[in-house]
């Protein structure tokens, strides 16, 4: 429950602690069963009770999870807070997000510039404070008058942030020192995470195996390759041929020109592409680019060169997600929406490159189980976008 903070009754959500807590159990309850066969030197052991057990433990977690919630919000109110902007006219997408969540009380929106010199008397009552696209110059300011005054911050970072995520701290010169790199993971670390990578992609392709080759099939069934092959971007920029089902119709970007899909809407998605979408299955031939290594199962997701190539005009930064390679799942597509801003899902991508470890990427993964059952999470964008910044 630690991994996925089945614990963190005051943040997470009603299904994320349920979730958080019959993944623990199921993986309790596995090696549960394994000990029990290494005991009795059984191998047909009945696996009845165990599910029994895992049925019930269901039950348990949703009364568990709805009390839980019901006595903490009794016993501490919602957070009176504050939310502090930047740039009003590109925070004003997110400000919805605030309202949303019943666990504070949006009290005032106030721009930077109005509280630099006030804060006093403008965060009275406030308990909490939400930074958006703030300066960090005039944030630091503001959040030292918080932290002496024991109001809770949060801050959406800005790229920056994101950067001195990864600082090691030394003493230099007889000086506290931060010292900032690109990514520079342990060798450690990439030699477990490329193991896994093999082990795993091998295990998917043979045990999914009967589901591909059914998949494949019905994809051929209107004439059409299986295989749809798509130039992308991996480490350090280098070009590799992404692996799909076909899910669109044969000449879908008949004019050359990349066009985003627009989800379930996409006029170009044949009916059996509709289907292996929506319950991901389009994606599963990735299992043999992550075998070659051009992918790995935890990274950023790869981008086309042409709309990268535009990403880099409106947002030089984007450059810096190339900096690991490519994945299958990433910290973006678990924590984000497929509508999402380009700038959010880089500062999400980037959040992940700066602290790089095989726990995170466990978490990734199991949030990643969860999001495939969760029909939010891959909302569309307008059919006649050619690239997610417009």
């Amino acid at each position: 429950m630690q991994v996925y903070d089945g614990l963190m009754i005051s943040y997470s959500k009603f299904s994320e602690l349920v979730y958080s807590q019959m993944l623990s159990a199921s993986i309790s309850l596995f090696f549960m069963y394994l000990l029990i066969i290494l005991l009795v030197r059984e191998y047909t052991v009945n696996p009845i009770p165990l599910i029994m057990c895992l049925i019930g433990q269901f039950f348990v977690s949703i009364i568990w999870s709805w009390l839980a919630q019901k006595i903490y919000f009794k016993i501490y109110e919602k957070r009176k807070s504050a939310i502090i902007i930047g740039n009003e006219r590109e925070v004003s997408h997110k400000l919805s997000e605030f309202y949303m969540d019943s666990k504070f009380t949006i009290l005032k929106i106030i721009k930077i510039d109005e509280i630099l010199h006030n804060h006093e008397d403008m965060l009275e009552g406030i308990d909490t404070v939400f930074f958006v696209d703030v300066h960090s110059k005039d944030r630091n300011e503001i959040m030292k008058y918080c932290v002496q005054n024991n109001i809770l911050c949060f801050v959406i970072p800005r790229i920056g942030d994101t950067l001195m995520m990864s600082a090691e701290s030394m003493h230099f010169f007889h000086l506290p020192i931060f010292r900032v790199t690109k990514y520079n993971p342990k060798i450690e670390y990439l030699i477990v995470k490329r193991l896994i990578d093999i082990i795993a992609s091998l295990l998917g392709i043979i045990i999914l195996s009967p589901v591909m080759i059914i998949v494949a099939i019905f994809v051929k069934s209107d004439g059409g390759p299986v295989f749809y092959k798509q130039v992308r971007l991996t480490q350090n920029g280098k070009k590799f041929k992404v692996l799909k089902f076909r899910s669109m119709r044969v000449n879908a970007e008949s004019n050359g020109k990349a066009v985003l899909s627009a989800g379930e809407n996409d006029p170009r998605i044949t009916k059996v592409g509709r289907v292996i979408r929506a319950i991901r299955f389009d994606e599963l031939p990735q299992l043999i680019n992550i075998l070659k290594g051009d992918m790995t199962i935890v990274g950023p997701r790869p981008e086309r060169p042409e709309i990268a190539e535009e990403y880099y005009e409106t947002i030089p930064e984007f450059r810096l997600r190339l900096q690991c390679k490519a994945g299958l799942t990433g910290y973006a597509q678990v924590y984000g929406k497929y509508n999402t801003e380009p700038y959010d899902k880089l500062l999400m991508d980037l959040m992940y490159i700066a602290k790089p470890s095989l726990l995170e990427d466990l978490r990734i993964i199991f949030a990643t189980v969860k999001i495939l059952f969760v029909k939010d999470s891959t909302e569309g964008i307008d059919v006649n976008q050619d690239t997610a910044m417009k």
